[in-house]
């Protein structure tokens, strides 16, 4: 679902999504700065598959992917975007024998969807955007698209959604910020409110939210904290240029965060290293992944919300997705399918119901330029 702060990370970084695929030079200079990792040691590339997904226009990618069982799912991103110019919103769904494209003609909307969240089947789907306006709306799903709906200071100055997801009763949490103050807004059976503000007036904006099987809510990006009628705020180390993609709280001493990290200077077009690290409760550890130059894009917990997979972009192997799978002890290799171009994975989730089943979602290129396309891949 979720969550993106993966796009979002890339702007923040300075790179935006418009960074060309690396050059022969860019390779070369990359190489003297990071060795070159071996070949994936375990894999299971058969069971990642390409379903086909509607066009969209050129430089086109989907950046956040929820689904609510088998036969119901979501994906929204972006189309036609092309450098600084922004693009229009697109949505598909999934009625569990293929994907089509949702008539968003209604929407005034300035670039793309960047969130969507899905309770159980038969209940309600949110999502997230940004009208002409400058105005971050919230929208829901009515059966056939995707309509605004109201929330405590919409439209008002200081207010800003980041990312929205579902928790285990049904309800939903939003990341953001109101009153100019980082917080969460919280839906419960169509109704929203605003919970208390993280206490420093100073703290970040979280990019990212995420609720655990047992119901504890985080957020994360450039702040990680923990909200249970009071927040706690947990040290945050990270690299230089860095920017966090997803966050996976197994208990208070267990937590996995994902990511990349440009690093200090370098070529132009220099790819980002990949940002994997372990919090133990009293401090992080960065964890070697199975490579190194790339990106990680996103991290899913099995229905009980232990580690399970991560998403990610491996710059020494552009043609299929390079996904981790924990095995109980490590994080191991497992390939997508290859591709023709590039497949850059922007979101990850799980499929509820569909025995370890997953949804992957993003565009064809490194960055969404003509003619990226729209790219979905299902584990099964």
């Amino acid at each position: 679902m979720r969550r993106r702060a993966f796009v979002r990370g890339f702007a923040a970084t300075g790179a935006g999504l418009t960074l060309p695929l690396p050059s022969a030079d860019t390779a070369a200079a990359a190489a003297s700065a990071a060795a070159r990792p071996s070949a994936a040691g375990s894999s299971a590339a058969g069971s990642w598959q390409e379903v086909p997904a509607p066009p969209g226009q050129e430089a086109a990618h989907l950046v956040a992917v929820a689904a609510a069982g088998p036969t119901l799912a979501w994906a929204v991103g972006e189309q036609g975007r092309y450098g600084g110019t922004v693009g229009t919103p697109i949505a598909l769904s999934w009625d569990g024998s293929a994907w089509s494209t949702a008539d968003l003609s209604h929407l005034t909307y300035s670039g793309g969807l960047r969130a969507v969240a899905a309770g159980p089947p038969g209940g309600a789907a949110w999502a997230l955007g940004t009208n002409t306006a400058g105005q971050d709306q919230l929208l829901a799903w009515d059966g056939t698209t995707w309509r605004e709906a109201d929330f405590p200071g919409r439209g008002e100055p200081g207010t800003r959604l980041t990312d929205v997801t579902s928790g285990p009763d049904g309800g939903f949490w939003v990341s953001g910020r109101h009153g100019d103050r980082a917080g969460l807004l919280h839906g419960d059976g169509g109704t929203w409110r605003w919970c208390g503000p993280l206490p420093d007036e100073a703290a970040p904006t979280p990019s990212g939210v995420h609720v655990t099987p047992g119901g504890e809510v985080w957020v994360h990006g450039d702040i990680i904290a923990r909200w249970d009628g009071a927040w706690t705020v947990v040290p945050r180390r990270l690299g230089i240029r860095a920017s966090v993609s997803g966050l996976l709280p197994v208990a208070h001493d267990d937590i996995w965060l994902t990511g990349f990290a440009y690093g200090v200077g370098g070529p132009p077009g220099k790819p980002p290293g990949v940002t994997l690290q372990h919090y133990d409760g009293t401090q992080w550890t960065d964890i070697k992944a199975p490579f190194g130059v790339g990106l990680l894009s996103g991290i899913v917990g099995d229905a009980d919300g232990r580690p399970d997979r991560i998403s990610g972009w491996d710059f020494w192997d552009q043609k299929r997705a390079h996904y981790l799978r924990w095995d109980g002890t490590a994080w191991v290799s497992e390939r997508g399918p290859e591709t023709a171009s590039t497949f850059l994975p922007e979101a990850l989730t799980r499929i509820p119901g569909a025995d370890g089943g997953y949804w992957s979602v993003g565009t064809t290129a490194f960055s969404p330029y003509p003619p990226a396309q729209l790219r979905i891949e299902r584990y099964a």
